[in-house]
């Protein structure tokens, strides 16, 4: 968490050391918009991995980066609240959405709401089902024949000018969207026993 997230608290998407002396050398990103932008999807992962981390080590600091990282992400969303597949991009663009990075981050703040009281637990539990209601309403499948997936408008890879790898899963369902989606679903519903 050190090096991959950043003073703004908007995380790098991949992060290089010397392997062998351990030093760190620098923050890129693969599946981002350019290497010194938010890739929402890894902006999740930071939200969904902080409030993991809290769970089993239970240190402040990771509630802390976990508060700090979400704030970013809430507050680049557009007015929707299904982010575009990174967070150079706001209303009005015509680039694709990533729903399933709102998913990671709704599943993240009920996880972290979990370990909090009062305002802050109400608030992020309050914050991940706006994201919910947000995914139902603008991405879920409504028939068979729409997909076969539970969540549309995800987005596996879009190339750029620092991310030259061709377009991937652009504008569609992925594993990943519909299974935490389901998960957030369900941790609204009742307690959610984790595997992880």
């Amino acid at each position: 968490m050190k090096y991959i997230v950043r003073p703004d608290y908007s995380t790098y998407h991949t992060y290089f050391f010397n392997p062998e002396t351990g030093e760190p050398l620098r923050g890129v990103t693969h599946q981002g918009h350019r290497h010194g932008s938010a890739w929402t999807r890894g902006q999740a992962w930071g939200i969904y991995g902080s409030a993991m981390a809290y769970r089993y080590i239970k240190d402040k600091e990771y509630q802390e980066i976990f508060e700090k990282v979400t704030e970013y992400f809430l507050m680049h969303l557009p007015s929707d609240l299904i982010p575009y597949w990174d967070f150079d991009f706001d209303d009005g663009s015509t680039e694709p959405r990533d729903s399933s990075s709102a998913a990671i981050a709704a599943c993240g703040m009920l996880e972290m709401a979990r370990h909090m009281t009062g305002e802050k637990a109400r608030y992020y539990e309050d914050m991940a089902k706006r994201l919910l209601l947000a995914l139902r309403k603008n991405c879920a499948v409504t028939s068979k024949e729409q997909s076969n997936g539970l969540l549309l408008h995800g987005t596996y890879a879009r190339k750029s000018d620092e991310n030259p790898c061709a377009d991937r899963g652009v504008d569609e369902c992925n594993t990943w969207g519909d299974y935490y989606y389901l998960e957030g679903l369900v941790r609204i519903h009742r307690d959610w026993k984790s595997y992880w």
